[in-house]
Formats: C-alpha cells, sequence, structure tokens
C-alpha cells in the first residue's frame, strides 16, 4: 500500500497543478457518464419504444382495425352490471351451500351483515361461516364456492385441530358477496 501511495504522489508532482486537475475532470466526468448519462440513455431508449407502440396503436384504432378503449365511466358501469343484484343476494348465497353440500360439509349457522357502501351503487354482504370438515374437502368447497359466484371475495380463513392426529379441521370462513345496488 506504501509503494502504491507514493507512485501516485510521483506521478501527480509529475502532472503539476493542470494535469491533477484535468485528472480530477476526466474521473467526474466517467463517474458522471456512469450515474447519470447511460440511465438516462436507456429510459429514453425505453420511452422512444413505447412511443412507437402507442403510435402504432393509434393507427389501428383510427383505421377501425382496433376498438378504442372504453371510458373509465363505461368500465365502471360494466363492473357494476358483472355484479348480482342486492335482491339476488339469496341466490348467491344458496350457491355457496349447494357447493358445500357437493363437499358433504355442513356449514353451521353463520353471521350475516349487510354493507351499505358510500359508493354509490354498491352494497357488500359479509359472511362469516363455521365449517368443520377435512383439508380436502374444505379446500374443494372453497374453489368451487368462489367459481359457482364470481362476486365473492374470500378474506379470512381460520382451521384449527382439536388433536394432532384428527383428520378433521374446525374452523371459519370469512367472504364478502360484492352486490350492485342497482
Amino acid at each position: 500500500m506504501r509503494v502504491n501511495r507514493l507512485i501516485l504522489r510521483e506521478a501527480l508532482r509529475r502532472l503539476g497543478l493542470p494535469g491533477a486537475l484535468g485528472a480530477a475532470l476526466i474521473a467526474f466526468a466517467a463517474g458522471y457518464a456512469l450515474v447519470a448519462v447511460l440511465p438516462a440513455r436507456d429510459e429514453a431508449a425505453r420511452v422512444a419504444v413505447q412511443a412507437e407502440r402507442a403510435q402504432a396503436r393509434l393507427a389501428r384504432i383510427r383505421s377501425g382495425a382496433e376498438a378504442p378503449p372504453e371510458p373509465a365511466g363505461e368500465r365502471l358501469a360494466a363492473f357494476h352490471r358483472s355484479l348480482p343484484a342486492q335482491a339476488l343476494a339469496t341466490e348467491a348465497i344458496d350457491r355457496i351451500f349447494a357447493a358445500a353440500e357437493g363437499e358433504q360439509l355442513s356449514l353451521a349457522r353463520g353471521e350475516y351483515a349487510l354493507v351499505i357502501d358510500p359508493e354509490p351503487g354498491l352494497a357488500r354482504y359479509q359472511i362469516l361461516l363455521p365449517v368443520r370438515g377435512t383439508y380436502p374437502q374444505l379446500r374443494r368447497f372453497l374453489g368451487a364456492a368462489l367459481v359457482a359466484v364470481p362476486a365473492l371475495g374470500l378474506e379470512d380463513v381460520d382451521f384449527q385441530r382439536k388433536q394432532i392426529g384428527d383428520t378433521e379441521l374446525e374452523g371459519r370462513i370469512r367472504m364478502t358477496l360484492y352486490l350492485s345496488r342497482r
């Protein structure tokens, strides 16, 4: 280490003040290029590719080859139309119970709470169901219920075994059924 310092000091003495200042500027420029210029060049290339894609899509929309995007208001209205009506909540719950029957699960008395969101047109039916069955049965039930009722969201699952050797689990499933009030 000491020899390297001596070599560096000797080289700086030979260069003099203008040479040392020039070497420092070259080192600063190289560092600036690595830290700022190269990443900015990569970002500019990425933005140029995105702009080309956007121009190509705009040309397809103008020519009629591609449909224009839906306005946000129409997407929201389509979402509301895809949800079951609040009056049809019992039918959706019946499908949940049918999925449980398909797995030979008997759902104990659950808790149901209707929550009206301040967002106009939405309501949530919060469902808490105590369950008892084997893990594969419970898992298949959850999958079948989510397929049977697409507006159903799984919030929380809590399973427990009474003893380590038990094959049956006891637990609670909390789900939310999203409904349209229109």
